[in-house]
């Protein structure tokens, strides 16, 4: 999906998508009832980068080739435009990457005993026997695998339309792909990726995406600050920059 034509709407829907964003109350953002008339804040230099932020990241969980097909998954889910930095410069294969390393990634936080039924409701919880981290490890395999059969290459190494195509195939998760898809359901990978790639779009970059918070930016999202609601009960847009928890500004 890389035409301008379909690039747009893949935005919109995130947009219209994250209208109601949980909102995270930081008292050291220093934003009383005094503030909430006041005018914009006037642009300030953003600190120079140190040393160690200018390191590319390495990934702790992921091998080289699972790195570069995550790098160029989330930059086909959520591509870079001329509205702003995509998935991939807002540090989502970091973000997922150090998800992995969690409770969460190898399903500590649920029941994860038997039966399980792939058509049940989500209220009804986790219902496969594998973890994320075994989904994205077997996933992304299975599709490389899959990839290479075409024309030799791996997913990294496919030209943008195929691998938008790809993309499209593993969320319809049709017989054809399935097919190659023995040890995971192709589908199940796939919601799993968008999932994550939307969750490292927009978190707060204390866990390493929404770097230079561009996401919160692109729908308007002031982050962790204390005070905007007179806002959103006048219906105006918030005239603050959005503070991270650690007290970044975009």
């Amino acid at each position: 999906m890389s035409d301008q034509d379909q690039d747009n709407p893949r935005r919109d829907f995130l947009r219209k998508s994250l209208t109601l964003i949980p909102v995270v109350t930081v008292a050291s953002t220093g934003l009383g009832g005094s503030m909430l008339m006041a005018t914009p804040e006037p642009a300030q230099a953003a600190p120079a980068p140190s040393a160690a932020s200018d390191k590319p990241y390495e990934p702790t969980y992921f091998t080289a080739e699972e790195w570069a097909f995550i790098n160029a998954a989330v930059a086909q889910l959520i591509p870079a435009d001329e509205q702003g930095p995509g998935a991939l410069e807002a540090g989502a294969p970091e973000y997922i990457d150090r998800q992995m390393n969690t409770p969460y990634a190898s399903g500590a936080l649920w029941f994860m005993q038997g039966p399980f039924n792939a058509d049940a409701p989500p209220e009804m919880g986790w219902q496969s026997k594998l973890v994320p981290k075994e989904i994205y490890r077997l996933g992304i395999a299975a599709t490389d695998a899959w990839s290479k059969a075409f024309n030799g290459k791996a997913f990294a190494a496919q030209d943008s339309a195929t691998r938008d195509d790809m993309l499209r195939r593993l969320e319809a998760g049709g017989s054809e792909v399935s097919a190659h898809f023995a040890a995971v359901p192709p589908k199940m990978f796939f919601n799993l990726l968008l999932q994550n790639t939307k969750e490292g779009f927009f978190c707060d970059p204390i866990h390493g995406g929404n770097k230079g918070m561009v996401g919160w930016t692109m729908i308007g999202f002031p982050g962790a600050r204390a005070d905007f609601m007179d806002w959103v009960e006048r219906n105006e847009q918030y005239p603050f920059p959005a503070v991270s928890i650690r007290g970044e500004r975009a």
